[in-house]
């Protein structure tokens, strides 16, 4: 295995494998009585410990008490079980003076890097910075006389893997080679280096910088023990994704104004882990229209969908399925990321505005003074300097931020007085909005023409004076969307008359749609009564109206508006939804519209700490669900607990515990399998993903590839386009899959004769937003 320390950044390396590390995974383990079982593992939050939950309850192993790292299945325990073709995922540690192992085996390769990188990283710091993992970074083996840990005789195995991991999809070959090789006597202080030792092992890494070489790992929940729930600083953060998201293995016709044209979008109905290439601790998350970014608890950056103009950051003109590190941030620690719809804005921890994307539309959309497109971050000064940004919002075509000492800038295209600067004119960079001068802003939000903010301002309350947060409106007044009382512009920032009693603290804008909340947990709308997005029926939009219903005794926290829908987080950690349920945005499992707040029942069980809604979809940070020991008594997919009648089977693909309902199924290729070539019990999702993966094989074989996977990516955007004269939609498939067959042909040509019977190749399938 290549050594994840020697490539790239080496502590952002170890700080991702650190990460997986505490989410956990289900690991074989050995023992010295009985057959090898399934078991959760994680690390502890404070990296001392190594937990699972056994037959017996939890357990935990010491760090600090581990000698060495083995690989590969040299101990004696590991030799009553021996697994050749396992041996290059499989590890050892050895603790308690040498008398003990514990000896693991992996679900993959890429899961085998990331468990022996993080524990050697912690091994090894225990000790002044000595590694002590052996077989992988020095000389061998090392074994102290007198230890009774290997046998006479062991496996060895050869790994060749090539992976290109700046794309989305990972590419592996294995050559493994299972013949048992002799140790020298157990009195010689070295045995020979084992063929899994860093120098026998052929690896190329294909990419660009140092994301070719991050740990690359799904975010599917896995399941890890934990004795006690973790407190919210500790907890990490999943992401969760429902309505229209890309999956690279999707394509629907859709029709807009001008033509139909082919997506790689697919609906998602209800809330389903966001995947990533690599694992990731979120912090905050912001969607725009067909792109998204996140920022994790380290400050980096990360953005996906699809390239225009640069909104992704990244530099070059290429659609991104996956979370995908800015790297040009990567020198900055950065608070939290706002999206337009063409552009993207990044506030560091020190204050700093960058901006990035398309800058092509005469509005000074991105700052800096110029319509020039940026294709990477770049750091807005000028007005802005010595002042510290504390927030920052994006529409689709203007942006507003907040300074620390609630200062409202704004910028941007200027029609219909969006901008609060008393005119209709564009402004190309920052620009303080003069009217609220002297006052301080607390928050802002931005529409597609029209923005409002909470102002705080003096309120005489008996003898004595006290701040209250007022909700400010302006731009255009179209669908009663400013909430007062008429359809007029306004060129300036306005308070909302009728919500004058009420103490606001966040607010949110959609199309033509207002939220606020108030400090005491209440919502107000005001606009447009289409698909129900005021959450109230019985609202005619003219003036706010207060959302009630399933709302009405909850304190809601946070609030969120997508173009039609509206998004709300309570106290209790629920999810609300209402509005436009058109791809599933609301995640009701559904396309329906809602009218008033409605549950988000797929979201019930998950400790939700932040939502954020795009134009067509909507995203949610929970916090990492660790297993408890009585959870291990119910079946993982129907939660029925364990009992006489129903027994616990572990599916040999993810490692989890289901009853025979639930993993009734068998299936090839599972890789937990002892036995490749034999089919084992697998839960019902891991036997229709692998499905998916034997007719995906099968589809290569046919003589005529279809459109998929990698002919898609080839054909040019252009060509997938119809023309204004809309051609049919079975005319325009036949024309892309005819294409699709000439290329594939071509490929054919270009890589006929140059794959040898022993090399096999694994396409990952991964679905994700935008």
């Amino acid at each position: 295995m290549a050594d994840l320390v020697s490539y790239g950044n080496a502590q952002r390396d170890i700080d991702q494998a650190l990460i997986a590390l505490k989410k956990g995974a289900q690991l074989l383990k050995y023992g010295r009585k009985g057959k090898p079982k399934f078991c959760p593992f994680r690390l502890s939050n404070d990296e001392t410990s190594l937990i699972w939950i056994s037959s017996s309850g939890e357990r935990s192993l010491k760090l600090a008490s581990v000698s060495k790292i083995i690989p590969g299945q040299r101990t004696a325990v590991f030799q009553r079980y021996l697994r050749p073709e396992k041996d290059y995922l499989s590890f050892s540690l050895i603790y308690n003076n040498g008398k003990r192992s514990l000896d693991l085996i992996c679900k993959d390769k890429v899961e085998a890097e990331v468990w022996i990188a993080g524990l050697k990283a912690l091994i090894s710091s225990g000790q002044g910075g000595r590694s002590k993992i052996d077989g992988w970074s020095d000389g061998g083996l090392y074994l102290d006389d007198g230890r009774d840990l290997t046998s006479n005789s062991a496996s060895d195995s050869s790994v060749s893997a090539t992976r290109d991991i700046s794309s989305p999809e990972v590419f592996v070959s294995f050559n493994p080679n299972t013949s048992p090789k002799s140790l020298r006597p157990e009195n010689s202080f070295h045995s020979e280096r084992s063929h899994v030792a860093s120098e026998g092992t052929n690896m190329d890494v294909k990419g660009s910088g140092s994301y070719a070489f991050r740990v690359s790992v799904s975010s599917a929940p896995s399941t890890s023990s934990h004795g006690s729930a973790p407190d919210d600083y500790d907890a990490l953060g999943d992401v969760y994704i429902w309505g229209e998201v890309i999956c690279d293995n999707a394509v629907k016709v859709v029709a807009d104004k001008n033509a139909n044209y082919l997506s790689m979008r697919a609906d998602v109905l209800l809330p389903r882990p966001l995947e990533y290439n690599v694992v990731l601790d979120v912090h905050h998350v912001a969607c725009g229209v067909k792109h998204a970014a996140l920022v994790t608890r380290q400050g980096e950056v990360f953005t996906w969908g699809e390239e225009s103009g640069g909104r992704l950051g990244h530099g070059v003109g290429k659609d991104v399925i996956q979370p995908r590190l800015v790297e040009s941030l990567a020198v900055t620690s950065v608070d939290f990321v706002a999206c337009g719809e063409f552009h993207t804005c990044a506030v560091t921890m020190a204050g700093e505005l960058y901006t990035w994307g398309d800058g092509t539309h005469n509005a000074g959309l991105l700052g800096h003074g110029t319509d020039v497109s940026h294709w990477i971050p770049k750091r807005i000064s000028g007005p802005l300097e010595g002042l510290q940004v504390a927030s920052v919002t994006c529409g689709p075509w203007h942006t507003a931020l907040i300074t620390s000492t609630g200062q409202l800038f704004t910028f941007g295209d200027g029609t219909f007085g969006v901008l609060g600067h008393g005119d209709r004119e564009s402004v190309p960079y920052p620009k303080e909005v003069e009217s609220l001068s002297g006052l301080r802003t607390i928050a802002v939000a931005c529409g597609v023409w029209h923005t409002a903010a909470i102002v705080e301002v003096i309120v005489s309350q008996s003898s004595a004076s006290v701040s209250s947060g007022k909700l400010f409106t302006w731009g255009d007044g179209d669908k009663n969307r400013l909430g007062h009382g008429d359809k007029e512009p306004r060129l300036k920032p306005t308070c909302v008359p009728a919500l004058i009693d009420y103490n606001f603290h966040k607010v949110a804008c959609g199309h033509s749609l207002t939220v606020g909340l108030t400090t005491s947990g209440h919502v107000f709308t005001m606009g447009s009564t289409v698909y129900g997005q005021l959450g109230n029926p019985c609202a005619d939009g003219k003036i706010p109206s207060l959302v009630e219903d399933k709302l009405s005794g909850e304190c809601v926290e946070e609030i969120a508006c997508g173009a039609y829908h509206v998004a709300v987080l309570t106290s209790r950690n629920e999810v609300y939804t209402w509005g436009k349920g058109a791809n599933g945005r609301l995640g009701h499992g559904d396309v329906e519209d809602r009218k008033t707040p409605t549950l988000v029942e797929g979201l019930k069980d998950r400790h939700v700490k932040f939502i954020a809604c795009g134009s067509n979809y909507s995203a949610a940070i929970c916090l990492h669900k660790w297993v408890s020991g009585a959870e291990q008594s119910q079946c993982s997919a129907c939660r029925q607990a364990f009992g006489f009648t129903r027994k616990r089977h572990n599916c040999y693909n993810c490692g989890l515990v289901h009853c025979h309902s639930c993993s009734s199924k068998k299936a090839l290729g599972a890789a937990l399998a002892p036995n490749p070539g034999k089919p084992y019990r697998v839960c019902d999702s891991c036997f229709a993903k692998l499905n998916k993966v034997s007719e995906a094989g099968n589809n290569r074989r046919n003589s005529v590839p279809r459109l998929s996977g990698e002919n898609k990516d080839r054909l040019d955007k252009a060509e997938i386009r119809l023309s204004k004269s809309a051609t049919p939609n079975m005319d325009l498939i036949k024309q892309l899959d005819s294409k699709a067959a000439k290329q594939g042909k071509k490929n054919r040509n270009i890589l006929g004769g140059s794959l040898c019977s022993s090399t096999f190749f694994v396409s990952v399938e991964r679905c994700c937003f935008v």
